[in-house]
């Protein structure tokens, strides 16, 4: 822990981190439904005043998106980068590659190539910064609550015939090899499949009424996003509050984990 001599105040730290939807909707609370108070980075910034952060979380995207975009994203010099990604690299079948990837630099065609594009990168603009990796949270079912076809089954079966849990194996390898630090979701998070939400809101098959079904009872569950009604209601809210994107108390986990690994920051 850092200790600061005298009255003299803390050093300024510009923090960039780098993200999905996840670090995204920390400053567009509106398209959560206004479920969420503080995301992650807003938590950060009010604990420690000596810390400003930069939001480049974009809605959606992938490592390899991140790293195909590397040099049209406007990234800057900073103190402290975070990467955040891999769930939509999951879901949208980006292929996994090998550590032999990330090792050959050989570029963004496999999402351990990506990160070597995203941490050289980083190193690029400020040799001396410090990287801290953030692996993906398991995952519910998802439904979008301004979209409802936008929907997807969670981390519980493979999807392209990988796992979210192999994703966040790569991240947290990255870190060992590189020396860098890992927030591990994930395995350490206690976020899980029981804790996503208290419940989803489906019509039972048998009577057509609505029920209230806890993890593992909902996957086999059909929801319909022509006739139904939104499955998570405010009361179903835990960990996220749709399955996917952490709800005020979610997010406060999160920045709690990265507290405990930004060495010097207290």
């Amino acid at each position: 822990m850092l200790v600061i001599a005298g009255a003299s105040k803390p050093r300024k730290v510009v923090w960039l981190a780098i993200g999905d939807s996840i670090t995204y909707l920390n400053d567009h609370k509106n398209e959560t439904g206004n479920r969420v108070t503080k995301g992650y980075l807003t938590l950060i910034a009010e604990k420690f005043p000596q810390v400003t952060y930069i939001n480049q979380g974009h809605n959606g995207w992938t490592s390899v998106n991140i790293a195909d975009k590397i040099e049209s994203l406007g990234l800057v010099k900073a103190d402290v980068y975070t990467i955040f990604l891999g769930t939509n690299d999951w879901w949208q079948g980006k292929p996994l590659g090998t550590v032999g990837d990330y090792e050959g630099a050989k570029g963004s065609g496999t999402v351990y190539g990506a990160f070597r594009v995203i941490t050289d990168k980083l190193k690029q603009l400020n040799k001396k910064a410090k990287i801290i990796l953030i692996t993906p949270m398991q995952r519910g079912d998802f439904v979008y609550i301004n979209s409802y076809k936008n929907n997807a089954f969670g981390s519980y079966k493979p999807k392209n015939g990988q796992t979210l849990e192999q994703f966040a194996n790569a991240v947290v390898e990255i870190g060992k090899k590189e020396k860098i630090p890992v927030v591990d979701l994930y395995h350490d998070s206690g976020i899980n499949l029981d804790n996503m939400v208290r419940f989803k809101r489906l019509k039972d098959p048998q009577t057509g009424t609505y029920k209230d079904y806890r993890y593992p009872e909902y996957v086999d569950v059909p929801f319909n996003p022509e006739t139904d009604e939104y499955p998570y209601p405010e009361e179903s809210v835990d960990m996220t509050y749709d399955g996917l994107h952490p709800s005020d108390k979610g997010y406060g986990v999160i920045a709690e984990m990265l507290v405990e690994k930004w060495k010097g920051l207290e």
